[in-house]
């Protein structure tokens, strides 16, 4: 197997793996992604996905850390802005 057949295999399972989170997980977590919040822009999966498909996985790979680390400073953000009224924001991202 190639290089080239690998790389896109790895890019459809994550896009897969991707779809099954929005559908089946993300819908019940009970929190939207705080970067989404904040800026009003794509959910990280959205993000990634994006990236997946405009890209490929190692363009995923490189660049998903990058945002993860701003999606967590963005629920840093949103949790202080509502610490006054009670609001408790939970990352949607893993804490690097």
């Amino acid at each position: 197997m190639t290089a080239y057949s690998l790389e896109t295999l790895a890019t459809q399972a994550a896009i897969a793996s991707l779809d099954v989170y929005r559908a089946h997980i993300s819908p019940r977590k009970g929190f939207g992604c705080p970067h989404r919040l904040l800026h009003q822009g794509e959910s990280c999966s959205d993000y990634v996905k994006r990236i997946l498909t405009e890209q490929n996985f190692s363009a995923a790979l490189r660049l998903s850390p990058d945002r993860f680390r701003a999606c967590k400073a963005a629920a840093q953000t949103l949790q202080s802005q509502n610490a006054q009224s009670g609001c408790i924001i939970i990352p949607c991202c893993i804490p690097i």
